[in-house]
């Protein structure tokens, strides 16, 4: 498979129970498919999975192919910093429909060199999707080192990153291991464009839940020569994408499609409602960049 173009990393709606809201999820994958999205990331970071059981995720990912229904590529999060059970989640996981999965770096059980390479091998040796190596060492507190990741990016089974240190200098590096079997992709939504000047093919954008086909437009005018356009629209919405992360993902993103009336319920705790001041910088947002119609929040 390819990666292109705009992927969400879709937030898991709850009802007033806390309960997993599967109609919402499957309204929310339509609406990305309307909005222009490539793909969809169930059970990523802005979806909650630390806090999703295993039967809450056989539901979402059932419900997510269905909904998808071929019009968008698939992919799911899953990771674990015990090698053996990454593997065997892995192997759960990779059922029918799902396109690719998302495999998280071993977090607080951190490895050195050759460990990362074993434990990324044996993933994709065992997989039946393809995998994309999702390094955020901001969550994990570890990347894969260079050195690493050029051993993995030859591996037949893996096809891309999604990087989201938010390190242009390593992004750079990454971009020379890059071909059409290896690709990467933005994880950070302030830095698409950069990222796609550095040989990005898209991203996994958590402002997308709400801005997708803005988000899509950007890249496509972007990939097409017309640059200058494509950074009014990213310079248009920075202020919004940074309110997103006043708090933690996926609190803010939540908070905004409650604000625009998509009702995708709360966060489970840990995570925890929005404070007062982030909210606010957060509304003051949407109304300066116009998001849902300058919110009347």
């Amino acid at each position: 498979m390819k990666l292109d173009g705009i992927i969400t990393a879709l937030v898991t709606p709850f009802d007033k129970s806390g309960n997993v809201n599967i109609d919402k999820l499957q309204e929310l994958i339509e609406l990305q498919i309307k909005n222009g999205a490539s793909g969809v990331v169930l059970l990523g970071t802005t979806g909650e999975s630390p806090t999703v059981n295993e039967r809450e995720r056989k539901t979402i990912i059932s419900a997510g192919i269905e909904a998808a229904a071929g019009k968008l590529t698939v992919i799911v999060g899953v990771g674990s910093n015990d090698t053996a059970r990454a593997v065997e989640i892995c192997k759960l996981t990779a059922v029918n429909g799902v396109d690719a999965l998302l495999v998280l770096t071993p977090y607080y059980n951190k490895t050195n060199t050759e460990g990362m390479i074993k434990h990324f091998s044996q993933i994709a040796d065992s997989a039946r999707s393809p995998v994309i190596i999702y390094n955020v060492p901001s969550r994990t507190g570890c990347s894969v080192d260079i050195a690493a990741l050029g051993v993995l990016s030859r591996h037949n089974n893996i096809i891309g990153i999604k990087e989201a240190s938010g390190n242009i200098s390593y992004a750079a590096k990454v971009s020379a291991l890059t071909d059409d079997n290896f690709q990467m992709l933005c994880g950070n939504d302030d830095i698409i464009l950069p990222m796609l000047s550095l040989g990005a093919v898209g991203a996994v954008s958590v402002a997308s839940n709400i801005i997708a086909a803005e988000l899509k437009e950007m890249t496509e005018r972007f990939k097409i020569g017309q640059h200058e356009a494509a950074r009014e629209i990213a310079n248009k919405y920075l202020p919004f994408i940074c309110a997103l992360f006043e708090e933690v993902n996926p609190i803010p993103i939540k908070e905004a499609m409650n604000i625009c009336g998509m009702d995708v319920g709360g966060v489970r705790l840990p995570l925890y409602k929005m404070s007062g001041g982030a909210r606010k910088k957060l509304v003051d947002s949407m109304r300066l960049c116009g998001v849902c119609d300058g919110c009347g929040a």
